[in-house]
């Protein structure tokens, strides 16, 4: 019988992918905190999750016919908000260091929970594969 890691893993091996995509994005942030005109930016992780669980139940809906309307999204940009500032820069940009800082932390720590829980999805198989 074969094994589907959709099945097996569940959304943890989504929510790893999408942390790694919020780190892309914050450190980016992080990088031009001090280039004029630059406008922070985030992911919006619950959308990730919803349509990675979506994909993951089956709740997907499926082009069948090429006069239907695209309703996927395209690709990794339709997560990609912009941020509203709490206090407006003179030079237009965007990036509050310590809060991106913060972000960039907490996501880390949450980066880290997932991928705890993907390492012991992979043990449970291991352990069940070797019929321990």
């Amino acid at each position: 019988m074969a094994i589907s890691f959709d099945n097996a893993l569940g959304i943890h091996q989504h929510a790893v992918e999408a942390r790694v995509k919020r780190a892309e994005v914050l450190a980016n942030n992080l990088a031009n905190a001090d280039t004029p005109g630059f406008k922070a930016r985030d992911v919006d992780f619950q959308a990730m999750m919803q349509r990675a669980h979506d994909s993951v139940s089956g709740f997907q809906m499926e082009k069948t016919n090429e006069a239907h309307m695209d309703t996927s999204p395209s690709g990794s940009e339709s997560e990609l908000l912009y941020r509203v500032p709490h206090q407006a820069s003179v030079d237009g940009n965007t990036v509050d260091a310590q809060q991106e800082q913060s972000r960039f932390m907490r996501n880390a720590m949450d980066f880290q929970a997932s991928f705890q829980f993907l390492n012991s999805k992979f043990s449970g198989l291991t352990k069940a594969i070797k019929g321990e």
